[in-house]
This record gives structure tokens, sequence and C-alpha cells, in this order.
């Protein structure tokens, strides 16, 4: 799938296995040198199989970006917010820029088309938890795309050696809590 409004320097499509070697390479990015996850320590190929895997086979979207030489150059998905399942209703959502992308508006055209595909399905909330009240740029994206922000949990975390906050953002889709799901 292409989006209408997205540069033509990007094609949005459907991630597959065959792209994780490249998703992780730009998630092991993040996981050493950045605060948007707080994971420490790079998985390993296996495991991010794994973990995409997971979130297929549950039925939720996950997404890749190309550039216009054919390379995966950023990734997003839509994931179960918590285990239970009182939550099956509400989604959290992940996106991830390869750092020499960053800047062109490719987190918005990610972000977006989880919410077209959000839309699609039975949910009525997404929840962003953004790691580090200092990363701007994730805030502003979600804010700019409607959401809400409800909270920050100040120093849930400890990474390169100082306390991160979490912030917490969301946005109802599909009539939210007013309205009841088709299928309880």
């Amino acid at each position: 799938m292409t989006l209408t409004d997205a540069p033509s320097a990007f094609t949005i499509r459907k991630a597959t296995l065959n792209d994780v070697p490249r998703i992780l390479e730009i998630y092991s990015h993040h996981v050493l040198r950045g605060t948007a996850t707080f994971e420490e320590e790079v998985p390993t190929l296996a495991d991010m199989q794994q973990r995409m895997q997971k979130t297929l086979d549950a039925g939720f979207p996950y997404i890749v970006a190309i550039d216009d030489q054919g390379k995966v150059c950023a990734y997003a998905y839509l994931g179960s917010y918590r285990p239970r399942k009182a939550y099956r209703f509400t989604l959290e959502d992940s996106i991830y820029l390869d750092k020499d992308y960053t800047g062109k508006g490719l987190g918005s055209i990610l972000l977006s088309e989880l919410l077209s595909l959000a839309e699609q399905g039975p949910w009525h909330l997404i929840i962003a938890v953004i790691g580090d009240s200092e990363n701007l740029p994730s805030i502003k994206l979600h804010e700019k795309l409607g959401f809400t922000l409800v909270g920050i949990e100040p120093g849930t975390g400890f990474k390169f050696g100082r306390w991160l906050d979490t912030v917490i953002m969301y946005k109802a889709i599909n009539g939210g809590k007013d309205s009841l799901p088709e299928t309880i």
C-alpha cells in the first residue's frame, strides 16, 4: 500500500519476517543510544522475529516504510496495551525511525497509517507510552495527530546514568469510551 499523502520517496507496506534484520538494525540504535525504549540490551534476531510473529499472530498491524532505494527506513506497529482481557480494545503504538530519516515527516506518515488501520479494527483507544519526557519529537507527533496527554510518570526508568520519565498519551478511536464494542 502506498499512502496518497506520503512523499514519493516513501512507500508504506505490511512488514514481513524478511524485514526483521533491518528492523533490528534500526531498533539497536535506539536501544544503545536513545531513550525512546527503556530496553538496555539489543535483542537477538530470533527475539525480534518472535516479537513480530507474536504481534502478527494476534492480528495487530505491523508496517514498514521503504525509501526510494527499496531500503526499510522505519517501522511501526500496534500491540496490546496490557495482557488482561479487559484491555482487549486498547492498543499501544510503537514507531522507530532510522537515525538518518528523522525530521522528514516519516513519523507522521507511519502514525497516520497506524491510526487508519486501527480504525478498521475493533479497538477504541490507542495509548502512546513515550520513553523520556525530553522526547519532544514523539510527544509533538502524537499531539499533532490528536493524542491527549494523560500524565507523566516521573523517574520510572533508569538508563544512561539518569532517571527517565514515562509520558502517557491517548487517542480515542471508533467512538472511544462513548460507544460499546461490536463484540464483547
